[in-house]
């Protein structure tokens, strides 16, 4: 089968790589290059090919979500180990790659050959120098197809919403292409089901603590036939909700807080005029306007007890999470 051809992009030079390959500090290190892929027959021999030169002593896995073109064909041709993950949604995909590849360093990367595999040793590297459980490869790219403004200012929205939330740690939240620990790997819980899992990948670092990094990284175009499966405006929305979600999952007591305050708001609001009428004349002609104050500061209240129990509980399931986290040990001694 003739290999798709490679997009005009910068080529790759040995002395590049050469001075990101580090052969004494990843030797000790099993490293797994996940790529997950939905028609990409186009793409998926170039990346294997990039990531078997760059990592030699790595095993390249693609994992397949029913697509309908050649992507597994020649995915095994070019070398690839090949799994099929039958339930859509790169979520479903990602959950089968932490629960069936064996490694000590995960390298995820999406499979349209838009990100810059050269660079991979050097994120490995950082990741097991510093001791890290993440290193994001942040988008850099003067390409206006490859990073169209849509795409850009809808990531920098939902990043400043995780940020507010979560914390700030991280300028590109919804990057596809990441290093992982394996314990960051088995200790993921992995919920998502589509295109939202980058905000799970992140939360979840965040949630508890873990040692992260980023570093830019460059971001090409698609070659000219390759579809983005990525739709701006639908997956925009599920990834707010997934925020939302974890919001309400992870800071119990922050969100039905802010619920039971806005309840308590709208009562006093309401109460006004009604407060205003008793003092000059005695009297609560708007009865209903009044059951319905006392209802909302009731609400408020049930909110606000809801929150102090959930924290209480969420509190345990992170330190149940955080066990599960330190029982497997850090990529820094996996190789000692």
């Amino acid at each position: 089968m003739q290999e798709a051809a490679r997009p005009s992009r910068p080529a790759f030079h040995e002395a590049v790589l050469s001075d990101y390959t580090n052969v004494s500090i990843l030797s000790n290190q099993r490293i797994a290059v996940i790529v997950p892929c939905y028609n990409e027959a186009l793409t998926i021999a170039n990346i294997v090919r990039d990531f078997n030169a760059c990592l030699p002593q790595a095993a390249v896995y693609v994992f397949d979500n029913n697509s309908s073109d050649a992507t597994i064909a020649v995915a095994r041709e070019a070398g690839a180990i090949v799994r099929s993950v039958p339930l859509q949604g790169k979520g479903n995909v990602i959950r089968r790659m932490f629960a069936d590849v064996d490694a000590d360093l995960y390298i995820m990367v999406d499979g349209d050959d838009t990100y810059d595999a050269s660079v991979a040793p050097q994120l490995a590297e950082k990741l097991v120098a510093e001791g890290l459980d993440m290193v994001v490869g942040t988008r850099v790219t003067d390409e206006q197809e490859a990073y169209r403004f849509g795409h850009r200012f809808g990531n920098k929205l939902l990043t400043g919403c995780v940020s507010v939330v979560f914390g700030n740690t991280f300028t590109d939240m919804l990057s596809g292409y990441r290093v992982f620990s394996r314990r960051y790997a088995k200790s993921f819980a992995a919920h998502a089901a589509g295109f939202e899992t980058e905000t799970e990948l992140t939360v979840h670092a965040l949630e508890l603590r873990m040692p992260v990094a980023e570093v830019a990284t460059r971001y090409g175009a698609r070659p000219e036939g390759s579809v983005s499966k990525l739709n701006t405006y639908r997956d925009g929305i599920r990834i707010l909700w997934m925020i939302t979600k974890l919001f309400k999952n992870e800071k119990p007591l922050h969100f039905f807080s802010i619920l039971a305050a806005l309840c308590v708001l709208a009562a006093g609001v309401l109460a006004v005029p009604l407060i205003e009428t008793f003092l000059h004349t005695g009297l609560v002609p708007r009865l209903p306007t009044a059951v319905l104050c006392t209802g909302l500061s009731l609400f408020g209240v049930v909110l606000l007890s809801c929150g102090l129990i959930l924290d209480t509980v969420t509190k345990g399931r992170i330190e149940q999470k955080r066990f599960a986290y330190l029982a497997v040990p850090g990529p820094a001694d996996n190789g000692a």
